[in-house]
């Protein structure tokens, strides 16, 4: 339960200018104080927390940075809450469906962008969870207990986009769980050329720990290798407790009284991830901690966006909340809904689900098993209580006009232009179809997803074809699927054993191709209902960074249309020019408000983003019609 929200800043957004009838806005940014009871039955599921210190109470105690904007008068908001939560410690709700940049404390008219969370009333929250985050540039962490007398190993994945001497012991910028022994003879590097490679042990010598974070390679880190490090670390942070906090944010805010600046002011509460958030929540839905200790149901919906099959590390003595690899704690099964929704299933208390993938989640080899059994032979339907979405063509995040040459989490490149499908109004759609779900019963539209029944789904390699006969595209040589793991006897408890035993990997599919090669399977955006180009969520990685062969992460590619029939001719590309298509700049403007009209009529897309859409489509046309230069 939350002991105390101490407010450290309590300030008018905009200076009051009101979004609408929801009024004026404030924003409220404090700390959030826990106390938690570690022998709930429901916390029996958190990694030791009958281990973490206990107060007096015999409470288990932690504290996360908090984050919240709402209407100042509670009365014109639409009394629901969105907790949105961080993803390694970023704010993204703002930035995803209002369609603006993505800031740590948003101030300007900018940072609010079209203002729809703002303009429907929402109160959006967001609280640390995150225990490996640094405080650093207005990032979100949760200060918890560390475990006192506790040792064990870890596992820590490295993949360089450039060549480098020194390394940390974490994902990109995150805190490493330090090592206890810098000459530890039981320590291991192994080494892998590929994803498809099978990992090579290098001898004690070719290596060393610089420090108890940092790795040091005898001529260095190769770029696109993957390295995987297995040390011991001891006294680890208590990584479950960040379930308690998130869960504990939410209910506070729907039903406490003292010092909750929402008291009263909400009838529901949504909770949303992105990503790393996402596979977070998929965690939270299959440990079954969406209820609180007082047996209340504390979300309405749970909405994982862009997580596909996977968890992750959330639940793992030493567990690396960041760690988005294959191959990991989060590769485990159940994936689908009969498995992952079990125990809310036994409970009988189910909030409302969204699942929503981009086509990038299919082609790194884990999405499909959401919607199939475990033999990838036939189709696993959702539950009733949940609806599953394919965003056909788009890559992990809406893509942007112009394309950044690089991925700017990674410094990544790809062999193609990136993909710049703006999904962003599917998900205000899927919004308004969830709250819509909740506080009316109106159902959404059904399930849309690549189907084994009807042959929408297919194995990825067998695309090949078509995209070899498209000049200048590189199709990816190697596709990496998940496979069942063993990590030892104690996995069960939250602790690893490494290296883990791998089995036959999984048989997974992606969307089937029309004849311009963009797929058929899911909800269709307007940029491939009247397309301008070939749209994918694949995009193999650049030869310059290493195993070309391989695919990126999380990024697609533009695969932009010949201009006319001569150049589409000349060059022998299967698929119709620009030209041929569409009349005039004009004419491609009207097939996209048509497009746009049919999303709205499915309640896809909400009625007022059409204009907003024509407009994007016209820089979309300029951008690669017009020769654009692409970065």
């Amino acid at each position: 339960m939350v002991t105390h929200l101490d407010i450290q800043s309590r300030t008018t957004v905009l200076d009051g200018k009101p979004f609408g009838a929801s009024g004026a806005y404030e924003k409220i940014a404090g700390t959030i104080r826990f106390a938690v009871d570690p022998m709930h039955p429901l916390h029996q599921r958190v990694t030791d927390m009958t281990l973490a210190p206990r107060n007096a109470q015999g409470l288990v105690e932690f504290a996360g940075d908090f984050y919240l904007l709402k209407p100042v008068d509670m009365k014109k908001g639409n009394g629901a809450l969105l907790l949105d939560v961080p993803n390694r410690g970023r704010k993204v709700a703002i930035e995803m469906f209002n369609s603006t940049p993505r800031v740590p404390d948003p101030s300007t008219e900018k940072d609010f962008g079209n203002g729809f969370l703002m303009r429907q009333g929402y109160s959006v929250a967001w609280v640390g969870w995150q225990i490996d985050v640094p405080r650093q540039d207005g990032l979100m962490v949760l200060d918890a207990p560390r475990v006192p007398g506790v040792s064990g190993q870890v596992r820590c994945r490295l993949r360089p986009n450039e060549a480098a001497d020194v390394l940390p012991l974490a994902d990109r910028y995150h805190i490493p769980n330090a090592s206890v022994d810098l000459n530890d003879p039981d320590a291991s590097v192994t080494v892998r050329e590929n994803g498809g490679a099978t990992p090579v042990v290098l001898p004690r010598e070719a290596w060393r720990f610089t420090d108890a974070g940092h790795v040091a390679m005898k001529g260095g880190f190769r770029p696109g290798v993957i390295y995987d490090v297995v040390y011991r670390s001891s006294n680890p942070l208590l990584v479950g407790a960040s379930f308690l906090a998130v869960r504990d944010t939410a209910a506070f805010l729907r039903w406490g009284a003292d010092g909750n600046p929402c008291a009263g002011g909400l009838d529901r509460a949504v909770l949303f991830g992105v990503s790393q958030s996402g596979r977070f929540l998929r965690e939270m839905l299959y440990l079954g901690l969406e209820e609180d200790e007082q047996g209340r149901m504390v979300f309405d919906a749970v909405w994982p966006h862009v997580a596909g099959g996977r968890r992750g590390e959330f639940n793992l003595r030493f567990g690396q909340p960041s760690l988005n690899s294959a191959g990991t704690v989060g590769s485990l099964p159940p994936f689908n809904d009969e498995g992952l929704y079990a125990r809310l299933r036994s409970r009988g208390k189910q909030p409302k689900i969204f699942a929503t993938n981009t086509a990038a989640e299919y082609w790194r080899g884990d999405a499909s098993l959401i919607h199939t059994d475990d033999s990838g032979t036939r189709d696993a339907e959702p539950v009733p209580f949940g609806r599953t979405y394919l965003f056909a063509g788009t890559q992990h995040t809406p893509g942007a006009i112009p394309p950044p040459a690089t991925d700017a989490n990674t410094g990544a490149r790809g062999a193609h232009v990136f993909n710049i499908v703006d999904y962003a109004p599917l998900l205000r759609g899927a919004l308004v179809n969830l709250d819509a779900w909740v506080s009316k019963g109106t159902e959404p539209p059904p399930s849309v997803f690549p189907r084994v029944a009807d042959g929408t789904a297919v194995q990825p390699e067998s695309l090949a074809a078509f995209f070899k006969r498209v000049p200048g595209v590189t199709f990816a040589g190697r596709f990496v699927r998940p496979a069942p793991l063993d990590f030892g006897p104690d996995i069960g408890r939250g602790i690893a054993a490494y290296p883990a035993k791998a089995g036959t990997p999984y048989r997974v599919h992606v969307s089937a191709i029309d004849a311009d090669g963009n797929e058929v399977a899911g909800i269709i955006p307007v940029e491939t209902a009247a397309p301008l180009a070939t749209f994918t969520g694949w995009n193999p990685r650049h030869p310059d960074q290493g195993a070309p062969d391989d695919l990126m992460q999380m990024r697609g590619s533009t695969l932009v249309f010949p201009r006319t029939r001569a150049a589409r001719e000349k060059s022998g590309d299967p698929r119709l020019s620009i030209a041929e298509r569409y009349a005039s700049r004009a004419a491609y403007l009207e097939a996209v408000r048509a497009a746009a009209q049919k999303l709205i009529a499915a309640r896809f897309i909400p009625a007022d983003d059409v204009d907003a859409i024509v407009v994007r489509a016209g820089l979309r046309w300029d951008f690669l019609d017009g020769g654009g230069e692409m970065a």
